[in-house]
């Protein structure tokens, strides 16, 4: 049996390999080793952004039912084992490396992808540690995705925008399609795409598979209340619920959150919940990385305080880290410094890939910041500072910086902030990863 850094560096190794969207090596390999999926009850869910947010709602209102609940997420941001939890607990070491074992001996001299690999070991670990539901967040598109050899309880499809146009096509339709490829004959569909194209390919999809279509503002929605609440309005008027808050930070969350609400009804029947779980599993999820709000005081984690307090300490630093990568994502980022953060001067260390909308994201978001760090993370995807740079407009330039590193760029951050000001990091899960890693540590301890 491999060790953990053996089975680790095993799996890395794979990235050298092409993504490979298709579903005939999987199932040849699920196949081999006796067809685990087949014994698990899933959800599976789709989209462009909101896949996560959905995918760990769902996962914290089923465990504080009292379910066992298998959760498969990507990418991760520092460590492997974020990708799989149950429950509020990360795969060990020991387990990871023992079942990477069982898949390289099950191998053979045959190749499969990352994302195949760690979507086997999840199929795997569920189906022997047996949860009673697993959910499945969908890598890349659908339709030729590792992760749609299952048939699950119910489909969700978050929404549909652009991003990675090369595998997933350069329309919003030919977008939709591969997302829509999730959809299974007779399975229900609970969806916030919004109307246009993406939306016909949706319904045209559910229409010839005989899968009903549950779409958000239609047969259920959100209603925003006062200071944040909001009131969920249920496919079933049985299944309102009104008063309830989000943890998660970013008005979008709040979709997002009846999306997995919709996604709790259509399974119900084996799963119930009721509202007291629904209240206090929205007020206990975590999304490390996705608008992720924080504190440090010399270096150290404290509470931050309310905006309207006085008399900081100096060494007070107020943080943001948010993975937005592509235009929609950086949308709702810029929609929440707007809306919904207070500061003195924002201070945005970035960086993202070079294959990636570049001048889209950057200018978004850049007329926001005060100053701007630009650096690099390890990966050789990733634009240059220099490059960065000049994509802004003339007259911002000025306000721009590089660092080398990402440790240089939130050592610089932190020496030219006050505790009145907002430091920013986002652009790419590369960078949020690796500065949260040294910010606060591994989200897997």
């Amino acid at each position: 049996m491999m060790h953990y850094q053996e089975a680790w560096a095993f799996l890395d190794n794979l990235q050298f390999f092409k993504i490979k969207l298709g579903l005939e090596s999987m199932c040849q390999f699920l196949d081999a080793v006796g067809n685990p999926h087949r014994a698990l009850r899933f959800v599976h869910v789709a989209g462009t952004n909101g896949k996560g947010s959905v995918s760990t709602t769902l996962q914290a209102i089923l465990t504080g039912a009292g379910y066992r609940v298998g959760l498969y997420t990507s990418p991760h941001l520092s460590s492997v084992r974020e990708r799989f939890r149950i429950d509020e607990r990360f795969i060990s070491e020991e387990e990871f490396a023992r079942q990477a074992s069982v898949i390289r001996e099950a191998l053979g001299e045959r190749q499969i992808t990352y994302f195949e690999f760690t979507t086997a070991l999840a199929l795997l670990w569920f189906a022997e540690e047996q949860v009673d539901v697993a959910i499945l967040e969908v890598g890349m598109g659908g339709r030729l995705d590792a992760t749609n050899v299952i048939t699950p309880l119910v489909s969700v499809i978050t929404n549909v925008s652009m991003d990675h146009e090369q595998y997933l096509g350069n329309t919003l339709a030919a977008v939709a399609y591969e997302k829509a490829g999730v959809i299974k004959p007779g399975v229900p569909v609970v969806s916030g795409v919004a109307a246009g194209a993406s939306l016909t390919v949706v319904e045209q999809v559910c229409q010839e598979r005989k899968a009903l279509l549950f779409l958000l503002g239609r047969e259920f929605g959100a209603v925003r209340g006062p200071e944040g609440s909001w009131q969920y309005k249920g496919i079933e008027n049985s299944r309102s619920l009104a008063g309830l808050h989000c943890r998660l930070k970013g008005g979008y969350q709040i979709d997002n959150a009846a999306l997995a609400l919709a996604a709790l009804e259509k399974i119900s029947g084996p799963f119930p919940v009721d509202g007291e779980a629904i209240r206090q599993g929205l007020l206990s999820v975590a999304w490390p990385g996705r608008l992720e709000y924080f504190c440090l005081a010399d270096g150290k984690p404290v509470e931050c305080p309310a905006e309207t307090a006085t008399g900081h300490a100096a060494s007070l630093r107020r943080y943001l880290l948010d993975g937005a990568h592509n235009p929609a994502g950086v949308e709702s980022l810029r929609d929440a410094l707007a809306s919904e953060f207070r500061y003195d001067r924002l201070i945005l260390v970035w960086a993202c890939m070079a294959d990636k909308d570049v001048g889209t994201t950057l200018t978004t978001i850049a007329p926001l910041a005060d100053r701007i760090i630009f650096t690099r993370p390890e990966s050789e995807r990733s634009a240059t500072p220099e490059q960065l740079a000049s994509i802004l407009a003339e007259d911002e330039r000025g306000k721009a910086l590089g660092a080398a590193t990402v440790a240089e760029a939130l050592a610089l951050a932190a020496d030219m902030a006050k505790s009145g000001d907002l430091i920013c990091v986002a652009g790419s899960l590369y960078l949020v990863g690796a500065a949260r890693k040294i910010l606060l540590g591994e989200v897997a301890p």
